[in-house]
């Protein structure tokens, strides 16, 4: 394995213990002992792959932007309805939600509630900026095959969005009396029935 395989694959290490305290601690209550400690390495071991807290954070949102990016990406080129698509990226995200997580919990509570570590360099929305496209992608074909409204994107993806991110809310406050993914399809509904035309 290269060398630059192995700092790769030691980075995205670093990046998914560091989800899981930021998830479980809180972003603040964190440190970089406290990661390093949690891999067994020194932190001065870990600077070397982030130089701060801060860095570390904002490449941690575009990591969980890239790996959201990708799977709707995915369901984007397929010959399918749009309903069909809402449906998937619905259930792709409650199966990262049950399986990962820390990956949407970091999105709901770290980045969206302390939006001043992500100023410098992550101003707007440029560091999830592969999520946030694949999803104008799917509103722009929506609208273009006739099944969806044509409406500002952020109406739209804060609707989106809202159903997705309450749900997994309430499942992380341990108020759904079903699995997560139980839910799907009438979750996917009322979207489609909010967008479409």
């Amino acid at each position: 394995m290269k060398k630059e395989e192995r700092k790769a694959i030691k980075k995205e290490s670093i990046m998914q213990a560091s989800l899981e305290l930021f998830s479980n601690n809180g972003f603040h209550k964190t440190t970089i002992p406290d990661i390093a400690n949690k891999l067994k390495m020194s932190a001065g071991n870990l600077y070397n792959y982030f130089s701060s807290k801060n860095m570390l954070a904002k490449e941690i949102i575009r990591y969980t932007s890239g790996v959201l990016g990708k799977e709707i990406r995915e369901i984007n080129m397929m010959d399918i309805s749009s309903e069909e698509k809402i449906k998937r990226i619905v259930k792709i995200y409650f199966k990262i939600s049950q399986e990962k997580p820390e990956m949407i919990d970091y999105f709901l509570r770290v980045y969206l509630a302390n939006r001043e570590v992500f100023n410098d360099g992550c101003e707007g929305m440029i560091c999830v900026s592969e999520f946030m496209t694949e999803l104008m992608i799917f509103f722009d074909d929506g609208v273009s095959n006739g099944e969806l409204r044509n409406q500002d994107f952020f109406s739209a993806f804060g609707l989106f969005m809202g159903y997705l991110g309450g749900m997994v809310f309430l499942k992380g406050e341990g108020v759904l009396t079903s699995n997560i993914e139980t839910y799907t399809d009438d979750i996917a509904r009322n979207i489609y029935a909010a967008l479409r035309v």
